[in-house]
């Protein structure tokens, strides 16, 4: 999947294994909003800024590896849910890190409050942030931190304003708190 020629900052959404299935699966933990609801929302809000928002759901562990070695060069971020690969594929972890693209990690249900098996993500090592727990307004949330990012950094050639804290478009090695927050102001 080629990303077209454009002068507006691409995102890709990456959705992992079962994603698909939003809306009929286990509503009271993931809601009722389809992944298509999800999908149509974050293309309307990435117009309102300025971006242009590519999306791709696969319950294959190797289609999404793809997808993010794709985004190299095309993409000016990701934002990932990778469901259950979350907390098994070091391949997928290795792949966002070798882009080098800055990344939110996204998550509908709060990964805490579940089972102890869901509270250790291997990506968030290598993502800026790690959103949970607030449903589909999350992908939004990931949405518009990665667009002030965006419009954080100077222009090719120019050092960052000092009045601006600018983050690292290289993925940090430390997890990032929800406490703490890892974007822009």
């Amino acid at each position: 999947m080629n990303a077209k020629r454009t002068s507006l900052p691409v995102v890709v959404v990456l959705h992992g294994p079962n994603l698909n299935l939003l809306g009929s699966r286990e509503p009271h933990i993931y809601g009722r909003t389809t992944l298509q609801e999800i999908d149509d929302g974050l293309r309307t809000r990435g117009r309102e800024l300025g971006l242009l928002v590519q999306t791709f759901q696969s319950n294959q562990e190797g289609a999404l590896i793809d997808r993010v070695q794709q985004a190299r060069g095309q993409a000016s971020g990701l934002i990932i849910n990778a469901g259950g690969l979350t907390h098994t594929s070091v391949s997928l972890r290795d792949a966002i890190a070798a882009v080098a693209l800055p990344s939110v990690e996204v998550h509908l249900s709060n990964l805490h409050a579940r089972e102890e098996f869901r509270h250790r993500s291997l990506l968030a090592p290598v993502c800026l942030g790690q959103i949970a727990g607030l449903g589909p307004v999350g992908y939004r949330l990931a949405l518009e931190a990665l667009a002030q990012l965006f419009a954080a950094r100077p222009p090719e050639g120019q050092a960052p304003s000092p009045d601006v804290e600018l983050s690292s478009a290289k993925p940090r090695p430390a997890v990032a708190s929800p406490k703490k927050g890892a974007l822009p102001r």
